[in-house]
């Protein structure tokens, strides 16, 4: 069961999308979007880590655009890189870091707060994470970052020391090899850093609605951010 609530920012109530695990309470897990938003994808992945034992929530990060739907249709993808293009990004890294505090003042949140971004939610999160460290909150106590767009312009101008998992398919469209290898090099110099990346698989190998998913390396990628998510966010 999907709850929607809103989250106080600077600029208003940003809506989201709460998801309680079967015991009610939990640690926290912010679910960053990718470009087509809280589609009906990333609220099947927010679902399935409710029923891990989590509590969810996935901030509507285009709000300030006025969107607060999922991004779809034939041309999804032009609508989403427009979108983004228009998207004032640290507005966005501060209404995310703002979620990440609203969760963890929940009652139901009875331990740490983790992130697990998406494409564009991949990159916001790495920022995100970098943001609360060097502003002095509280740091992630997790970050999972699937094939995070943005990290090709951020990963050598700032640092994030909490535990993170990377994922990147080594055939992807918009991040070529060599630019993945230089992520690598330069996000696991932290020692709590995992780096896993997928030979064939393209950009957005995750998502089953979308014709870049490649189901072997999607099974593979959940599985390992499960485990990595139990260890550093324990459940019960």
């Amino acid at each position: 069961m999907t709850e929607h609530v809103t989250i106080t920012t600077d600029a208003g109530e940003m809506p989201a999308h709460l998801w309680l695990p079967p015991t009610g309470h939990g640690p926290g897990i912010v679910v960053l979007q990718e470009i087509f938003g809280v589609s009906d994808y990333i609220q099947r992945r927010g679902a399935q880590l409710a029923e891990q034992g989590y509590v969810v929530v996935a901030p509507e990060i285009f709000w300030r655009l006025g969107v607060t739907s999922p991004v779809e249709g034939d041309d999804a993808l032009q609508q989403g890189m427009g979108l983004v293009q228009r998207l004032d990004w640290q507005a966005a890294v501060t209404d995310a870091a703002a979620t990440v505090e609203w969760l963890r003042d929940r009652d139901e949140v009875t331990a740490g707060v983790g992130a697990v971004g998406f494409c564009f939610g991949g990159g916001l999160g790495f920022n995100v994470a970098a943001h609360l460290e060097s502003d002095g909150s509280a740091p992630l106590d997790a970050l999972v970052s699937y094939y995070g767009s943005a990290l090709p312009g951020l990963h050598d101008v700032m640092t994030v020391t909490a535990p993170s998992l990377h994922h990147f398919g080594l055939a992807d469209s918009f991040i070529d090899t060599e630019t993945v290898r230089r992520i690598e090099a330069s996000v696991t110099e932290q020692p709590a850093t995992v780096f896993e990346t997928y030979a064939g698989a393209d950009h957005a190998f995750d998502n089953d609605d979308m014709p870049w998913h490649d189901p072997a390396s999607s099974a593979l990628a959940w599985a390992t951010t499960t485990e990595f998510l139990r260890e550093r966010l324990p459940v019960g």
